[in-house]
């Protein structure tokens, strides 16, 4: 199984407001559902785990925690950055991913240039410079780019565009289409924060800047 780059839209003041939340309020408000009430709508594009799912996970994960104080203070004094990321899960309208294989050829059509490693397709630098030529670029032309760039990359490869020959190309035509068009749709969608990570990634280690889960944690 490949890996998945993931790119959460978080609404950033549901999350706060539960970080500021009293530990056992937190965990009382999910054992009665009533923290239901303040989880953002799922943006209907985009995919995200289910209530349920979301907040047993976070409970699997802070089951050993006996604590007092806010979320922020329980969570950075176990550094349980992996329950964090369970709360930013919860706390987004969805999610846009692909197969982390692919992604540079969708990042590279929108910023212009080549990325040399797969560390460098993850940095701040490379999705400021993203979302910068996203903005500025329709989702037609965007999605054109990538579905042209794979194709003359196959070309080169001396891959047949047979589909005859081939029965996977008309799939995986659809497929690169449908996800550049979302992540045109993820990253050009305003009022949310933009978490970035993929998977086995260390928990503390997503996001950027100010909305780094270590910096959000130890600051």
């Amino acid at each position: 199984m490949g890996i998945d780059m993931r790119l959460h839209l978080v609404d950033g003041d549901v999350l706060l407001d539960v970080l500021k939340m009293d530990w056992s309020t937190l965990l009382s408000k999910i054992d009665d559902l009533s923290i239901r009430e303040l989880r953002p709508h799922l943006d209907s594009k985009l995919n995200r785990d289910f209530d349920i799912d979301c907040e047993a996970e976070f409970l699997d994960l802070v089951e050993s925690i006996d604590d007092v104080g806010t979320v922020k203070e329980v969570l950075s004094k176990n550094s349980a950055h992996s329950a964090l990321l369970k709360l930013i899960e919860w706390s987004s309208i969805g999610y846009w991913e692909a197969w982390e294989g692919r992604c540079f050829i969708y990042l590279e059509n929108a910023i212009g240039r080549e990325i040399s490693d797969v560390e460098e397709m993850y940095s701040h630098t490379t999705w400021s410079e993203l979302r910068s030529a996203l903005s500025s670029m329709s989702e037609s032309e965007y999605s054109e780019k990538v579905c042209e760039d794979w194709m003359q990359r196959r070309t080169d490869l001396g891959e047949t565009l047979d589909e005859k020959k081939d029965p996977r190309i008309i799939p995986t035509f659809e497929a690169h289409d449908r996800t550049s068009r979302l992540l045109h749709y993820a990253v050009n969608k305003t009022g949310y924060v933009q978490i970035l990570g993929r998977d086995h990634l260390e928990s503390r280690q997503w996001g950027h800047g100010d909305w780094n889960l270590a910096y959000l944690l130890d600051s």
